[in-house]
């Protein structure tokens, strides 16, 4: 992950953005009234340092909790300099065995008012907010940096960390999950994060944020369950198996404040017609019964599950329905149809599907489901494969195609982006078009009572 981090960072400067997801919400670090509690001389702060994976997201999770009035992010308890480019180098040293210094963990300092809220809030909210038993990596961020942590700076601040983990603990062993590998300590060292670490999934609202947590609730009533709890405190609960279609059928797991779930809702979801059924779930957790290959990182995260087990997923949506259908139809499509679709392949004319097809109803993309060619468009040309004299409204894009020492038009799926075929000006009235469309990639929908 480390090559990964750098990779992101490079393209933000270059302004091309990362294009993972978000799960930021609107708003600045912090509570609302945290410019005031810090002014104000009268007001009594404290603070814990803790670690959960990658500050960028750790940072806007904990600065959402009522009465926490600032989160820096930072580097603890390591036995380096304190910077990024220092923490990368001694993890590539670590990784090659040139090294037994202690590595930074990422963290983020939180400040709170206790009058507002409690350190066990806090720890409620960090123990919600990730996943404490993966040891030194935190979702698809690998290496000691990013191990979880809690360093305190009093016994008393120990003393409730050790609680917290029990209770949380207890509650992810009755969830069947594993044993928390967290370490609390005293607070060695730290040292602030540069500025452009600070504050930034606020500066780049489509930067990476990991997912969050394990879906597991902290026990008892807390202000820190609120992201993860329907209305009333009770945990967004997980997809019914029995209600799933256990041949084959998509997930889509988000989180309640992610934009680009939303953006997937909007672009793709609500436009569903694809033969393969979809579901959502705010729940990180798979149906019970059914099995992830690895723990989500990131929201949206898009998995196919056949048969109960997880066999291809997409992660991060940024608006490219392209590549989102490209990457479902390679899970839908035989490997002639991969063959026609996305490499500009064409069938042996008289071989195809569909040229005898003459029922009322549709011919539709194999991927989405969208409508292409109605039947009563369809004529018989004699040349061996489907053709039909005009598409649906807005069904698909026409483009240039020199290929084979030729200049012909090229058909595309509209919804899918997939190769369909050519077009050509000798087809019959009205249009006077012969859209020439390789059957091996056309579903054939009858209408009811065909």
């Amino acid at each position: 992950m480390i090559n990964i981090r750098m990779l992101q960072s490079l393209l933000l400067t270059l302004g091309l953005g990362l294009l993972l997801t978000a799960c930021a919400r609107d708003g600045t670090s912090g509570a609302g009234a945290s410019g005031q509690a810090l002014a104000d001389p009268n007001t009594q702060l404290d603070s814990i340092v803790l670690g959960m994976g990658c500050f960028w997201g750790a940072e806007k999770r904990m600065s959402e909790l009522p009465g926490v009035v600032d989160v820096e992010s930072g580097y603890a308890n390591g036995e380096i300099a304190g910077s990024y480019d220092a923490v990368l180098a001694q993890e590539r040293a670590l990784s090659f065995g040139m090294s037994r210094k202690r590595n930074h963990a990422e963290v983020v300092k939180v400040t709170y008012d206790p009058a507002q809220t409690s350190l066990e809030a806090v720890l409620a909210k960090f123990w919600e907010s990730h996943d404490p038993t993966q040891g030194n990596r935190q979702g698809n961020d690998v290496g000691s940096n990013y191990r979880s942590a809690v360093y305190t700076h009093s016994d008393a601040q120990r003393e409730i960390a050790l609680k917290t983990r029990a209770a949380y603990q207890e509650a992810l062993k009755q969830a069947g999950r594993g044993a928390i590998t967290t370490e609390i300590a005293p607070l060695a060292a730290y040292h602030p994060a540069e500025e452009y670490h600070q504050d930034y999934l606020k500066k780049n609202p489509s930067g990476y944020c990991g997912l969050g947590g394990t879906g597991v609730k902290y026990p008892g009533a807390n202000p820190a369950s609120a992201a993860l709890s329907a209305p009333g405190g009770k945990t967004w609960p997980r997809l019914d198996a029995k209600a799933l279609h256990p041949a084959r059928q998509l997930v889509v797991f988000e989180a309640e404040d992610c934009a680009f779930c939303k953006q997937f809702k909007s672009e793709v979801l609500d436009h569903w017609k694809s033969p393969v059924p979809i579901a959502r779930t705010l729940n990180p957790n798979p149906p019970e019964g059914w099995k992830l290959e690895k723990a989500l990182f990131a929201t949206p995260t898009i998995v196919l599950f056949e048969h109960g087990k997880e066999v291809s997923r997409y992660t991060g949506y940024n608006g490219d329905q392209a590549r989102f259908w490209k990457w479902l139809g390679f899970r839908l499509l035989t490997p002639e149809q991969r063959q026609i679709a996305f490499e500009q392949g064409t069938e042996r004319a008289f071989t195809g599907s569909h040229l005898d097809e003459k029922r009322p109803g549709w011919f539709v993309d194999p991927i989405t489901g969208a409508h292409l060619f109605r039947s009563d468009t369809k004529f018989d040309s004699g040349t061996g494969w489907p053709s039909f004299f005009n598409p649906a409204e807005g069904a698909i894009t026409l483009h240039e195609d020199v290929s084979h020492g030729m200049r012909r038009v090229e058909v595309r799926s509209g919804s899918s982006g997939i190769h369909l075929g050519h077009v050509f000006d000798d087809g019959p009235p009205p249009t006077g078009k012969r859209y020439c469309i390789n059957g091996n990639v056309l579903k054939f929908v009858p209408d009811e009572g065909q």
